[in-house]
Order: structure tokens, then C-alpha cells, then sequence
């Protein structure tokens, strides 16, 4: 995404009342807020250059960020329903088991409420 399509996201943000999208925020590091960090569905971040999740990120639904080079995970990670996470073909993938991931995860204050994913369900 080009600079001018960041200006875009951020014209219409002051004009018109409409936020930047958080995968956006995210992928090209602009500033988050709380309300940002709070996603009620399913959050696919999967194939994006991110390199890190936000401390405190709650997921309503599934977190996908598989084929990312994701390699640890954030304080206080929430996912909540969905078919839980995904983390295909992923440096966390390649380093734990799922149940490793798990306690991860809880060790920092979070919970993944469905199944940690190394391979997608059809």
C-alpha cells in the first residue's frame, strides 16, 4: 500500500468519520488505539509482512496470522471464538507444539478459548 492510500485512510478518517482499518494500522505501524486492540469477529492478518502483534489484542472470533513472520506473541493475547488460532507455516509453528503455544500464551496473561492451528481446517 502506497503512501497516498495511507493519505486516503487518513482524509477519510478526519472528513468523513471513518477509521483507519486496524489490519492497515497494523501492516504499516501507524498508531493504535484501546478501541483498536478490541476486534469482535475474525482477524485474518495472514500473508502481511507483519513481524509482531499489540500487547493487550483481544480477537471476538479467529486470529489467523499464519505465513506472517510472527515470532513470539503478545502480553495479554485474547482469542476468543472463531475456530481459534492459526499459525501455519510460521516461525511459532516451526519452534513449539500447539500446547507449548497454549501455555505461551496463558504464561502471559492471555487465553485462546478454541484450538491452536498449525494447518488449516477445511
Amino acid at each position: 500500500m502506497s503512501l497516498n492510500t495511507i493519505n486516503i485512510f487518513k482524509f477519510l478518517e478526519k472528513v468523513d468519520n471513518r477509521p483507519i482499518p486496524f489490519r492497515t494500522k497494523l501492516i504499516h505501524n501507524l498508531p493504535l488505539t484501546p478501541e483498536d486492540l478490541n476486534v469482535k469477529g475474525d482477524l485474518n492478518l495472514s500473508n502481511t509482512p507483519i513481524t509482531s502483534l499489540p500487547d493487550n489484542l483481544q480477537v471476538g472470533g479467529s486470529l489467523d496470522i499464519s505465513y506472517t513472520n510472527i515470532k513470539s506473541l503478545p502480553n495479554n493475547l485474547q482469542v476468543g471464538g472463531g475456530r481459534g488460532l492459526y499459525l501455519v507455516n510460521t516461525p511459532l509453528s516451526k519452534l513449539y507444539t500447539k500446547e507449548q503455544i497454549r501455555q505461551m500464551v496463558e504464561d502471559k496473561g492471555g487465553f485462546i478459548k478454541q484450538r491452536v492451528h498449525f494447518e488449516y481446517i477445511r
